[in-house]
């Protein structure tokens, strides 16, 4: 695959526009009613999707289990050209090169709505986010949930998280699940409250990154502390929550009752700091001994020298990952659970790594290297085993897909449709573009362009930008002066998605 990581002139030219743009995530206080451009009240559930003639779950009857059970693994900003198979030489991901091999690739799948919770309500639930902006916050009492709808049809459901975003204060998305296990500890969850001058991020983060950033600091400290005990790889959090995975397979997955496992791990998201022996894979010597990289440096901040080795932890986070999945499929396969479930494995979202001149993930470049994400389906009886699907996919499609799967049907209260139709050559295409939000941005994807832009406030990010995806399919090119036409076609799909005026 050709490099598509950017040049250093192209980098460091890009860096200075870029450092306000931590902060473009962040939602604003108000929002446009649909249509009229009225503010639209915070207590108003219908603005979080059109209302739905389907019948709630209460209302409706389930066909029963197919008896495959089913394992979701989501791994957090795992980025979709940062897999071995999909022609990215320098990365090593054989396990999952494995699973994609024995299983189907969608390889236009997106986002609906990001970052972390948002993302997840549209899993969990099948609907889309997009009109209010992506913001975050628990799930609705009205909502309903795979899980709710897996249980009530007789499946036994577990929930395995370290991604700690999800037991943050009023947050819900355990609640419908049988069981839930949370692995503690990750970036700045609470976990470990000192003795903070224990440790020291200057000796982990170089002295420029840190400099008058003390949220960086903060959070650094947190995250030394409740990683303080590590003895070994099997402490760190993804291996930690896999083994919980297992754990609770060896408990749950015995009496003829399917189960629906659901794992999420925060991995490879911020904090890099991947084992010793895999940073080495990518590099002998970096900045310090333990060398990490936070979520929230800024990226004024970044130095040209800084990104190659910014890369490389971010690519041994993934290789990590990789590894302990594998083992995690040895135990599968050990405990006979390979030849009856069905295994997905994908992520939120992925981020930047120096595209023009960002590092981490922002909402005003809402380009591939963010939006787009992995999607591997490994049906047990094999079927369209190392198939590719390009048609476009997107995360409203989860929910439906894995209920299809399963053999549950009659819920039907979700924007989304089952993907496996286009694996069995039912169906040829779901829909002729895919809409994605994130903060005040979005974007829309057919298959000849790519279009973004700020959908609410003044900064314009780095939109509006159009990529020709033909000539440009690494979207690098701006070429909006050039195709009004398109911009305004394109722009009018994201008002009408987005149900608000964009100017």
């Amino acid at each position: 695959m050709k490099d598509q990581h950017p040049s250093r002139r192209h980098f460091l030219g890009s860096l200075a526009g870029c450092g306000t743009l931590a902060g473009l995530g962040a939602c604003a206080a108000s929002r446009a009613a649909a249509g009229n451009g009225t503010a639209a009240p915070e207590h108003d559930r219908t603005w979080s999707n059109p209302p739905s003639t389907a019948k709630k779950l209460e209302d409706v009857e389930l066909t029963p289990p197919n008896g495959l059970n089913l394992i979701v693994l989501i791994s957090d900003t795992f980025r979709w050209d940062y897999l071995h198979f999909n022609g990215n030489d320098r990365i090593r991901t054989p396990n999952l090169d494995a699973l994609a091999a024995d299983g189907v690739y969608f390889s236009n799948c997106y986002a609906d709505g990001l970052p972390t919770i948002p993302s997840r309500r549209v899993m969990h639930t099948g609907r889309s986010i997009l009109p209010e902006r992506t913001k975050w916050h628990p799930l609705w009492p009205e909502d309903v949930t795979l899980a709710e709808v897996a249980g009530r049809a007789g499946m036994r459901t577990g929930f395995v998280v370290d991604t700690y975003h999800h037991f943050k204060p009023s947050m819900n998305f355990h609640n419908a699940f049988d069981s839930w296990i949370w692995i503690r500890g990750q970036e700045t969850d609470r976990w470990v409250s000192g003795p903070k001058e224990s440790v020291r991020p200057e000796d982990h983060v170089p002295a420029h990154l840190l400099r008058d950033n003390e949220n960086l600091r903060r959070n650094m400290i947190q995250y030394l502390l409740n990683t303080r005990g590590r003895t070994g790889e099997e402490d760190y959090f993804c291996a930690r929550s896999l083994d919980a995975s297992a754990r609770w397979l060896e408990q749950n997955s015995g009496g003829g009752r399917p189960f629906l496992l659901f794992v999420d791990m925060f991995d490879p998201h911020e904090p890099w700091d991947a084992p010793p022996r895999f940073q080495r894979l990518y590099r002998e010597r970096y900045p310090f001994e333990r060398t990490l990289f936070g979520y929230g440096v800024r990226n004024a901040d970044i130095r040209e020298s800084d990104l190659p080795y910014l890369i490389d932890l971010y690519s041994a986070e993934v290789t990590f990952m990789d590894h302990c999945l594998g083992r995690f499929f040895d135990r599968l396969k050990s405990m006979k659970l390979w030849e009856n479930t069905v295994i997905v494995f994908s992520t939120d979202h992925g981020t930047h790594l120096g595209e023009q001149g960002c590092v981490q993930k922002h909402a005003g470049l809402l380009n591939s290297c963010v939006a787009r994400i992995p999607l591997i389906i490994r049906h047990p009886e094999g079927r369209a085993a190392g198939r590719k699907i390009d048609a476009f996919a997107s995360h409203l499609d989860f929910m439906p897909t894995f209920l299809d799967l399963v053999g549950v049907r009659g819920y039907e209260r979700m924007d989304g449709r089952s993907l496996w139709p286009l694996v069995t050559g039912e169906r040829e295409s779901l829909r002729e573009r895919v809409v994605t939000g994130y903060g005040n941005f979005g974007a829309v994807r057919t298959r000849r362009w790519h279009y973004f832009q700020n959908i609410w406030g003044d900064s314009p990010g780095h939109g509006p930008s159009l990529y020709d995806l033909e000539q440009d399919p690494g979207e690098t090119r701006n070429v909006a002066g050039r195709h009004p036409k398109t911009v305004e076609n394109l722009r009018a799909i994201l008002s009408s998605e987005f149900r608000t005026e964009i100017g």
